[in-house]
């Protein structure tokens, strides 16, 4: 399925209009907002992230998908990482067909390994805003994202914030990423690199 090579900027909530008008007025056009809910599984002995990589579900308005990543390399806000993503018939892992595709075989094993136990951990429910951005001959897909990780942990309904840009490489060389990231940076005060996944994040509130 490939590399995805992206760049997560962690957004003061009092700036996500400015950084949305920042990009309406980059691109000349509004940014289409698109709600998503994601569940995150793993074993009860968190089999898949001792094995660095994460599994969820989907939901977005055009049905559910499945994805398989590793952790990969975050540096500096830009996350380096091998994907596996595919449309599922519904709210249900099909980890066959993950196993079918997933040509790393470390994390295929980790996966068939946890297959038979999986559970719900967390959620991730947000709300992206997309922009198609074009720089020097790259294709960049900008998207702000605000909502929340979701956990219940013994009962306990805990939740943290999600607030972030994330400029995802589509085509092109990856200088492109850090030329936007940078004129963004200029524009908008208290924009800071992010090396935290969502999936980390949710980790990170069960663990409390």
């Amino acid at each position: 399925m490939g590399m995805e090579r992206e760049i997560k900027l962690a957004l003061p909530a009092g700036q996500v209009p400015a950084a949305q008008q920042w990009f309406v007025a980059r691109t000349g056009r509004e940014g289409s907002p698109v709600k998503l809910v994601n569940i995150y599984f793993d074993t009860p002995q968190l089999g898949l992230a001792s094995s660095k990589s994460a599994l969820r579900l989907r939901q977005t308005p055009e049905g559910w998908l499945q994805t398989f990543k590793t952790v990969g390399n975050a540096k500096e806000g830009l996350h380096s990482r091998h994907e596996w993503e595919m449309p599922v018939a519904g709210a249900k892992l099909e980890i066959d067909a993950l196993l079918h595709v997933c040509d790393e075989p470390a994390a295929a094993d980790a996966l068939r390994q946890a297959a038979s136990t999986l559970i719900e951990l967390f959620r991730t429910n947000f709300t992206r805003t997309l922009w198609h951005v074009v720089l020097d001959g790259a294709e960049i897909e900008a998207a702000i994202d605000q909502g929340d990780v979701l956990a219940q942990v013994d009962g306990e309904n805990r939740r943290a914030p999600i607030s972030e840009v994330e400029l995802e490489l589509k085509s092109g060389d990856e200088a492109a990423l850090h030329a936007l990231a940078a004129e963004l940076g200029k524009q908008i005060s208290g924009l800071a690199p992010d090396n935290v996944s969502k999936a980390q994040r949710g980790y990170q509130l069960r663990a409390g």
